[in-house]
């Protein structure tokens, strides 16, 4: 079944198949446990949410549209628990990340080297592993779900429940702040 779309294998579920439901859980896993961990550092209980968030997945699939794409609609799940959980903690959620993980566009990328591409990526990535956590929660999701989960601009519009517009306007300003984050850190330890 691994050349079954998502998509498919949640329609199997809807009509009666709830095995086929085991795939996507097989298919997910992994990936909302990197989000989870990476969206609530040191929340002790990251696998009990990821399983609250099959759990809701599992009980509302009818309400599923098998046309569109079904990452988004769980990333979107996920995205709720997750804050959910935030709010019944009252913790920062991001204060740390790797980021050799974190930035998989700059290094999967094709064979094509680029000076200055490869500068921006390590200038980037500087600036994020020291400056992320201060960064306001609507800025940090969407960098976090297109860098880390690797989602298209619509996914994360999907996710999020805002426009496509917006996502690229908070990607372009979180890029921005971070940098202004990072310059003042920067200047601050020059001049201490």
């Amino acid at each position: 079944m691994s050349e079954i779309s998502d998509e498919k294998i949640a329609r199997f579920v809807q009509n009666g198949d709830k095995e086929a439901f085991g795939i996507l859980v097989k298919r997910y896993e992994s990936k909302l446990t990197r989000y989870a961990k990476k969206f609530l550092l040191n929340y002790e209980d990251v696998k009990d949410l990821v399983q609250e968030v099959f759990l809701k997945a599992f009980v509302n699939i009818q309400s599923f549209d098998y046309r569109r794409k079904f990452s988004p609609w769980l990333y979107r799940i996920a995205h709720n628990v997750f804050v959910n959980a935030i709010k019944k903690q009252k913790r920062n959620p991001l204060s740390f990340f790797d980021l050799d993980v974190f930035l998989p566009h700059f290094y999967h990328e094709k064979a094509e080297t680029n000076i200055v591409k490869d500068f921006d990526a390590r200038y980037l990535k500087d600036i994020l592993d020291k400056s992320l956590d201060k960064l306001d929660f609507k800025y940090r999701e969407p960098l976090l779900l297109y860098y880390f989960e690797e989602m298209s601009y619509r996914e994360i519009a999907e996710v999020m429940h805002i426009p496509i517009s917006t996502v690229g306007v908070r990607l372009n300003r979180g890029k921005e702040l971070l940098r202004e984050i990072y310059n003042k850190l920067n200047y601050g330890k020059e001049n201490a």
